[in-house]
């Protein structure tokens, strides 16, 4: 197979997603209201008997996205287990679409998703007195770790889809990954929680991508925080694609 059709087939399929996406209501006013009540609750709910230093829309910006990009995951791990679960899987590979192709095409459709809410996200930041301090070249560091970081998790939400035995299912295997932001110093300063706590929040990736996209926004100091959240994504999607190539594999076999 020519890598133009590949390319074709992941491009068909990423717009197949996207399409079911939009027939799913719930999922699009969900994806619409739940970055702004985020922010809201955070800010104006909880930011008041927060101390960080700062206003605290200025620090819980990062977390919010990542809080949501966590959340997109179930929907994404769904999605593929409604292929898997539905038949539509056989369908799909008498006309030669791979699957590879089909399972990107959910992937992309994810990223795209999460983009939008991030934005949205940034917008409703904005409108409550978000400021940020980045030159053009930290937002676009800002961009590229927060694309990495939503493709890491969704190629992650992907193979827990292939995992389970229902949609239903694989919407509650996605519930560690959304709890992640929570243990980390996306909402409150790691050094405020207990010891036992705080090791586990210092040692899980979104610490470093959450350090990330504050310090660069903000034009502060990052120190290694960049090249760890990076390295966290790169081993979490290595991971996550040989695993839906292998379960993939077993799951369509004869």
């Amino acid at each position: 197979m020519s890598s133009a059709t590949v390319a074709t087939q992941w491009l068909t399929m990423g717009g197949r997603s996207l399409r079911l996406g939009r027939r799913n209501v719930e999922a699009i006013i969900m994806s619409l209201v739940l970055p702004v009540m985020l922010m809201i609750v955070f800010v104006y709910l909880f930011g008041g008997a927060i101390d960080t230093g700062t206003a605290y829309v200025t620090y819980v910006v990062p977390g919010v996205m990542l809080l949501c990009v966590t959340f997109g995951s179930g929907m994404t791990a769904g999605s593929v287990a409604n292929d898997m679960t539905g038949g539509i899987i056989d369908r799909l590979r008498s006309l030669d679409v791979g699957g590879p192709a089909i399972l990107a095409g959910h992937v992309a459709a994810s990223v795209a998703r999460n983009v939008f809410s991030s934005a949205l996200v940034f917008g409703v930041a904005f409108a409550i007195g978000f400021r940020p301090h980045a030159s053009a070249m930290q937002w676009l560091g800002v961009a590229g770790i927060l694309v990495l970081t939503i493709t890491a998790v969704s190629w992650l939400a992907a193979a827990l889809g292939l995992l389970a035995s229902s949609p239903e299912t694989a919407s509650g295997y996605t519930f560690g990954i959304t709890f992640l932001p929570y243990a980390s110093s996306a909402f409150v300063p790691v050094d405020t929680m207990p010891t036992w706590l705080r090791g586990f929040a210092e040692h899980q990736p979104i610490t470093p991508i959450t350090e990330s996209l504050r310090g660069l926004l903000l034009d502060q100091p990052v120190g290694s925080a960049p090249w760890q959240a990076v390295a966290w994504c790169l081993g979490i999607m290595a991971v996550s694609i040989a695993a839906t190539a292998l379960l993939f594999r077993s799951k369509t076999r004869g």
